[in-house]
Formats: structure tokens, C-alpha cells, sequence
């Protein structure tokens, strides 16, 4: 299985790497990570971006799915994703757990929860959706 170092050393140059995301666990059907709220990721608003949230999420679903390949399987690409903002912040470190809710030869489905780490704090739930891609024949 990929680990959140492996995980963490991908990111520079793309989007997680430039919003701050940073893979901390990764296990058999669960993977966390964490963003530092910063000024970069807020919404004119002052509250954080609804996007960043996503990203977060989004990431950590994705990398949990590329965790979980199975055999043969070269990649993946997202086909749906849901998400419910319950509450937002203006500081601290935004946390995501992503646990997969099926693992299938052509699908995979994450739940993720987004919470914030000093209050405890739910800001969201989410859901993904991806379609197990397979090298074509040549």
C-alpha cells in the first residue's frame, strides 16, 4: 500500500501541494489528511472557501482510491461527487477521513468527513464516486 510520505512527495506542483494538503494516515480502507487554514484558501467572505473544502475531501478520496486499486488497475477518475457544508472556519487546521464505503473491480465509492481540529466542529460531509481505469489492450 502507497504511504502518506509516497502520498505527500506527489503533491508539489498540483493542486494539493499548492492549497497545502497533507496526507497524515493511510490504512486498509481509510485515509486522513489535513489543511492549515491560511489566507490563500479564504472566500472574499472571510469564512474558508467552499472549494478548498472540496479540494481537501476531494483529495483524500482520491488518494484513498488509488490506495485501494485493485490488481491490474492503472488509475482512476472521478465520475461523481456530492458534498454538504454544515459549518465553516476562519482559522486553524481543517481535518478530512475518507473511508471507503465500496471497492469494486470498476467502481470505488468514499464517504468523507471534514472537520475542524480545534472545536471539533463538522464542516462538511462528502461523498465520491470513481471509475477504476485499466491500461487499454493494445
Amino acid at each position: 500500500m502507497i504511504t502518506a510520505d509516497q502520498f505527500n512527495q506527489r503533491s508539489p506542483g498540483h493542486l494539493p501541494g499548492l492549497l497545502g494538503i497533507r496526507i497524515t494516515a493511510v490504512e486498509q480502507g481509510s485515509l486522513r489528511a489535513e489543511l492549515p487554514v491560511r489566507a490563500e484558501l479564504m472566500a472574499p467572505n472571510g469564512f474558508l472557501h467552499a472549494g478548498s473544502v472540496v479540494t481537501l475531501a476531494d483529495t483524500a478520496c482520491g488518494y484513498g482510491c488509488v490506495a485501494h486499486l485493485p490488481e491490474g488497475a492503472s488509475s482512476f477518475t472521478t465520475v461523481e461527487l456530492k458534498s454538504n457544508h454544515l459549518g465553516t472556519t476562519r482559522d486553524g487546521t481543517v481535518d478530512c477521513v475518507a473511508t471507503a464505503v465500496h471497492l469494486g473491480r470498476t467502481t470505488q465509492v468514499w464517504d468523507a468527513v471534514v472537520t475542524h481540529r480545534e472545536s471539533g466542529r463538522t464542516l462538511a460531509l462528502f461523498r465520491c464516486t470513481q471509475m477504476v481505469l485499466y491500461p487499454k489492450a493494445a
